[in-house]
């Protein structure tokens, strides 16, 4: 689970162009929204987009979802991790 963690962040860094952090600066359970990264609604719909591409996984109401999903790297991860198609 590690691996896919640090997997998440990295794709997250790349996606929505973050050139100043490294996967090392964001904590596992840090949350994505709000105090921790700070992303907006529309990182929230690179990530959609990037579950889609990279690991083939569908969501059905993206908006519900991203609250879910998108908490923090290990959240995401875990939802990877029993979801993906790729």
């Amino acid at each position: 689970m590690e691996q896919l963690i640090t997997e998440i962040k990295e794709e997250i860094i790349k996606a929505l162009n973050l050139e100043d952090i490294t996967p090392e600066d964001i904590e596992n359970d840090a949350p994505l929204f709000g105090e921790g990264l700070g992303l907006d609604s529309i990182d929230a719909l690179e990530l959609v987009v990037l579950l889609e591409k990279k690991y083939g996984i569908r969501l059905e109401n993206p908006a519900i979802a991203a609250k879910e999903i998108f908490r923090s790297p290990r959240v995401m991860a875990e939802y990877v991790s029993k979801n993906r198609a790729k």
